[in-house]
């Protein structure tokens, strides 16, 4: 049995939160050249500069690429051979979640109640799927998932996208 401390749980959430917001992953950059390369629209062609600019500030000034950073979804395999120690595991990722959002300056709007209102003021609790799998590893995705039309889908498990957002081991 391989025991997983909780504090570094939270450690690597509250770092994949931050990575999320700042950091387009590599493929999806280049498609965003590529794309601004073959569009025929001038105003296609600004608006992917601007994309592509935009993406560059926020890596290096490490800064959120859009000001709706998003409700954090966390996906989760856990090994059945995994042991979590020193901690909760869900109490581990809101603690990274929190610190995540307060370190890098994420905007937080998760709201208490969605009909009463009441901004939690530390964007959690998160929406965690977890998923229990052969072995020893702990395998963390997170997903911000904006205002928009993209809070329509959340797929129960990152085996059903091709890429998943900055997987980690731990």
């Amino acid at each position: 049995m391989r025991e997983i401390e909780a504090s570094k749980i939270t450690q690597e959430v509250a770092r994949l939160c931050m990575e999320a917001n700042f950091e387009l992953e590599d493929d999806v950059q280049k498609a965003l050249e590529k794309a601004r390369g073959t569009e025929e629209s001038p105003a296609g062609k600004e608006v992917l500069r601007q994309i592509i600019e935009n993406s560059g500030i926020a890596r290096s000034e490490r800064m959120p690429m859009c000001q709706d950073t998003g409700l954090a979804v966390i996906f989760a395999e856990v090994g059945q051979e995994a042991h979590i120690t020193g901690g909760d595991f869900e109490d581990a990722i809101n603690d990274g979640v929190r610190k995540g959002y307060t370190d890098g300056y994420l905007r937080k709007s998760v709201l208490a109640d969605p009909v009463r209102g009441g901004n939690t003021g530390d964007n959690t609790p998160a929406v965690i799927h977890t998923t229990i799998v052969p072995g020893d590893k702990l395998k963390l995705w997170v997903v911000p998932k904006g205002g928009g039309s993209c809070l329509l889908y959340t797929s129960p498990s990152p085996r059903d996208r091709t890429r998943s957002r900055m997987p980690s081991s731990a």
